[in-house]
C-alpha cells in the first residue's frame, strides 16, 4: 500500500479532516492516523530477528528494504494476549509507521480500509479512563462498530527509553522563575500521559499559569471566551501569551486550531507552537502555512521550554 498526495491535501488545506486506516486485534477494530503509515506489508517471521531480554511484546527487529526497525505486537503490548500464535503469524500483518523522528513496525491481525473523517467525531477518551493512562486518545463511531484510536507515542515510549514521555527537565533558570510564573500558557494535547508531561516540565521552568486542554476545540472556545471578555489585545496577552499545540486530536486538530486563532481571535502577538510527533520538513510547510510561529517534534521538552521563553522573553515582553 502506497501513501497518496490526498492525505497531504487533507492536512494542509485545514479543513479538519483526517484518514484513518482501521486493523484488527483479535477481532476488535482499532486505528491509527494515515499521516504516520509509510507502508503495509505481509508478516514474514524470516525477516524478524529476536532481540533476548526485551519486553515480550518486542518481537526484535525487522528487516524492511535493507533496513532494521523495531517490530512491536501491538495485541500482545495492549495485553489481549501473551504471545504471537503460531496461526496468527501466517496471517499477520507489519504497519511500518514513522513519527517522533523515527520508524517502528506494528504487528496486527489484519487491516480493513482507510477512513476520511472528521476530527470533530473523534470522542476523546473520558476522564475517569484517562485517570489510568490507557494507550488510546479517542473513539470515532463508523458504520456499525467504534474503532479505538491507538496511542503509538505512547506505547514507543513504554517500549524505548530514547522515547521517554516522563519528561525529566532539571528545574528552571532562578533569574527568570519569577516572570515566568507572570505569564499565561495554554496546551492542548490529547494523550494524558503527554499532556501531563508537558504541564510538568513547564512547571518545574517556572510556568505556573498553564491551562490545559484534551481537545483542540475545547482550547479554541475557551479562547473565543478570553477575546470575548478582553477590553484590548494586551489584556488578552495578560491572560495568555502563548499556545502550545499537538496536530492530532479529537473535535478540532491542531492545524485547524492554529488557522482559525490567525483568522477569528486574530492577536498578532498572541503565539502558537505546534509540537507533534508528525513534524517532517513537509508537515513543516504545512504548520507555516496555517500561520504558527513554530514548530518541534515530539519528544524535545528541553527544545520545547527554551523555545516558549524565547518567545515570552523578548524586548517588548
Amino acid at each position: 500500500m502506497k501513501r497518496d498526495a490526498a492525505q497531504d491535501i487533507l492536512l494542509e488545506s485545514g479543513t479538519n479532516e483526517m484518514e484513518i486506516l482501521e486493523f484488527y486485534l483479535e477481532g476488535q477494530s482499532f486505528g491509527i492516523n494515515v499521516q504516520k503509515l509509510r507502508e503495509i506489508i505481509c508478516y514474514d517471521p524470516g525477516r524478524r530477528t529476536a532481540m533476548p531480554e526485551s519486553l515480550p511484546s518486542v518481537l526484535g527487529v525487522y528487516m524492511v528494504r535493507g533496513d532494521s526497525i523495531p517490530l512491536i505486537d501491538l495485541s500482545s503490548h495492549l495485553r489481549q494476549r501473551t504471545a504471537v500464535a503460531p496461526e496468527a503469524e501466517a496471517r499477520a500483518i507489519v504497519l511500518v509507521c514513522q513519527f517522533n523522528r523515527k520508524v517502528t513496525g506494528f504487528l496486527v491481525e489484519d487491516v480493513n480500509q482507510i477512513h476520511r473523517v472528521n476530527w470533530q467525531s473523534v470522542e476523546p477518551m473520558a476522564p475517569l479512563i484517562e485517570r489510568f493512562r490507557p494507550r488510546f486518545t479517542g473513539t470515532i463511531h463508523v458504520e456499525d462498530r467504534d474503532i479505538l484510536i491507538v496511542d503509538l507515542e505512547h506505547i514507543l515510549a513504554e517500549v524505548d527509553s530514547d522515547m521517554d514521555m516522563s519528561f525529566s527537565q532539571n528545574e528552571g533558570d532562578d533569574s527568570v522563575s519569577e516572570t515566568r510564573e507572570d505569564i499565561g500558557l495554554m496546551v492542548a494535547e490529547d494523550s494524558v500521559l503527554i499532556r501531563a508531561g508537558i504541564q510538568k516540565v513547564l512547571a518545574n521552568a517556572g510556568y505556573s499559569r498553564v491551562e490545559v486542554f484534551a481537545d483542540g476545540e475545547e482550547c479554541y472556545q475557551r479562547l473565543l471566551c478570553l477575546k470575548e471578555q478582553a477590553d484590548s489585545e494586551a489584556e488578552f496577552l495578560k491572560h495568555v501569551r502563548l499556545l502550545v499545540t499537538d496536530i492530532e486530536m479529537p473535535r478540532m486538530d491542531g492545524l485547524t486550531l492554529c488557522r482559525r486563532v490567525r483568522e477569528e481571535i486574530g492577536i498578532r502577538d498572541f503565539k502558537v507552537v505546534l509540537f507533534s510527533s508528525l513534524i517532517t520538513d513537509e508537515m513543516a510547510h504545512k504548520c507555516q502555512s496555517v500561520g504558527a510561529d513554530a514548530w518541534i517534534s515530539k519528544p524535545q521538552i528541553p527544545a520545547l521550554v527554551d523555545l516558549v521563553d524565547g518567545f515570552c522573553f523578548t524586548d517588548d515582553a
